[in-house]
């Protein structure tokens, strides 16, 4: 995940953790968490390059709402990133 920004990163996150979540609902759980407005512009702009990149898909809901989900090239990224992590948090939280 390295070629990614914190943001797309932090967006493949909120995807993870919802059953193929809307755009409203994935801005919802940023803006929880950055305790600020996140631009729509930007999540949607976001969004498009993380289905660009393979490491999300986009479906149409209904006519105006689409729905996210990751694809698997997503998912085994988010585990590598977690592995990774964990080599170094898991240590330091052990002591």
């Amino acid at each position: 995940m390295y070629d990614l920004i914190i943001f797309q990163r932090d967006l493949l996150y909120a995807i993870t953790g919802h059953d193929d979540p809307d755009g409203v609902a994935i801005k919802d759980v940023l803006e929880e968490v950055y305790k600020s407005e996140v631009n729509p512009r930007r999540l949607y702009t976001n969004l498009d390059t993380l289905v660009d990149k393979g490491l999300a898909e986009k479906r149409e809901k209904d006519g105006r709402t689409n729905i996210y989900s990751l694809t698997e090239r997503g998912k085994r990224k988010i585990k590598a990133r977690r592995e990774w992590e964990d080599q170094y948090v898991s240590e330091m939280l052990e002591r």
